[in-house]
Order: structure tokens, then C-alpha cells, then sequence
């Protein structure tokens, strides 16, 4: 027996979870360069209540399509009824973010379309957004008005 196996115990053994298979569809359907039409279930653990409600905002930024941390901040400060929100306490819980790409924070950009950090590379998110349909520089992205989510 090796330490894997004793360590493991029986959790060790190949386990075909309907969760993984899921997951492996949504992700052969968006790397196809398509909308996957569904998002394989996840569970936020440990997120305090400000990451859960700025992670659910960006979880619902459509395919194709981004935003801003600031806008992300006025909806995040409506939905906690505050006055405003900082943009850079968004960046913050954005940042934090433990499943990208299910939960897409590549298509939260900065203000006038600048391209800022990715836990990923930046050189992944700017691939991830051209996947998307997005015309990508290094110094940021130049699509049309209609590419843009606001609250």
C-alpha cells in the first residue's frame, strides 16, 4: 500500500461525480468558443457576505459582454443599501475569487475599458476575452457600447 492509498483511504479510488461531468461539458462547450448556456453548480466557501454579493454580480456578467469595477460597486453598494461602494473593495473580493472562469471576473475590466490584474495572467484573461468575441490589446479592450453591463 503506498501512502497515497493510506491517506486517500477508499476517497482515493476514481470517483465519477455528475458534477465533474458537468463542469468538463460547460468547459469544451466555452473553450469551443461558445456560450455554454448553463454554469455546472459550484459552492462558495468562506466568502464573506460583501465577496458573496460581489461574486453573484459578476456571476451574472453575460457571456461576451463585461464591466467595470466601479460599476460593480454602485450595484454592489445598492443591493447592501449604502450610499456608495469603493471600486477598489470590489477589486478586492473580484480578486479573491476561487473559481474563475465559472464565475468569470476576466470580464470585469477598469474604467474606459483598461485591462487590470488577473490572478491568471494577464495574458490569459486578454485570451479568454478574445475567445469571447472581444477586440484585446495589452493596454485594453475596444468593443462596442452594447458589449457593456450595466445595473
Amino acid at each position: 500500500m503506498s501512502q497515497d492509498d493510506e491517506w486517500q483511504g477508499s476517497k482515493g479510488k476514481e470517483q465519477r461525480l455528475p458534477v465533474f461531468a458537468e463542469t468538463c461539458r460547460w468547459l469544451d462547450i466555452y473553450f469551443g468558443g461558445r456560450e455554454p448556456g448553463f454554469v455546472p453548480p459550484y459552492q462558495e466557501k468562506n466568502a464573506t457576505p460583501f465577496r458573496q454579493v460581489v461574486l453573484n454580480i459578476v456571476a451574472n456578467i453575460p457571456y461576451g459582454r463585461v464591466t467595470t469595477y466601479g460599476e460593480i460597486a454602485q450595484e454592489a453598494a445598492r443591493r447592501l443599501d449604502k450610499p456608495r461602494m469603493s471600486a477598489q473593495a470590489v477589486g478586492g473580493a473580484v480578486g479573491w475569487n476561487p473559481i474563475c472562469l465559472i464565475i468569470p471576473c476576466h470580464r470585469v475590466i477598469g474604467a474606459k475599458g483598461t485591462l487590470t490584474g488577473y490572478g491568471g495572467g494577464m495574458m490569459n484573461k486578454i485570451a479568454l476575452l478574445r475567445l469571447e468575441g472581444h477586440r484585446v490589446t495589452e493596454k485594453g479592450i475596444s468593443s462596442g457600447v452594447t458589449d457593456w453591463v450595466k445595473w
